[in-house]
């Protein structure tokens, strides 16, 4: 009888933080994804629309967002902004890589490659902030 209880007070008290591991691992409900991608894409649509871009932009920009909810937010940002006659504003950033297009780094190979020219007193290694300040130092210049 006692175990049952122990497993019972167990039970209710880890099965709030599924969500939370599932989140961790990286399974989500398909359903909070997509109502998650609506929401973002409406606020995305909305925030092209006030910085004056073109709605095809933000297709090829923010294509992993569905085209519907971009839209949505686009065109009641736009009604928005006629009503209260609201100028654009430029945007101060590029906009974001799609998910997946990062840049990738330098192989090991080339990397030691690199190190390797350097140590061995390469001339057109880059001067570094140290050096350009003793090379002034010798000649009494500050």
């Amino acid at each position: 009888m006692n175990l049952r209880t122990l497993f019972l007070a167990l039970s209710v008290i880890a099965l709030p933080g599924c969500d939370q591991v599932a989140s961790k691992l990286g399974l989500e409900d398909p359903a909070a994804k997509a109502a998650k991608n609506e929401a973002e894409g409406k606020a995305v649509g909305s925030a092209c629309r006030q910085s004056g871009r073109a709605i095809e932009d933000c297709y090829s920009i923010y294509s992993w967002l569905p085209k519907a909810s971009i839209y949505e937010g686009w065109r009641e940002m736009d009604e928005y902004m006629r009503e209260n006659k609201l100028e654009t504003i430029t945007p101060q950033l590029p906009p974001p890589e799609p998910p997946g297009s990062k840049k990738k780094r330098p192989a090991p190979a080339a990397a030691e490659a690199e190190a390797a020219t350097v140590k061995e007193g390469d001339t057109a290694a880059p001067a570094t902030a140290t050096d350009n300040k003793e090379t002034t130092a010798e000649h009494g210049k500050s």
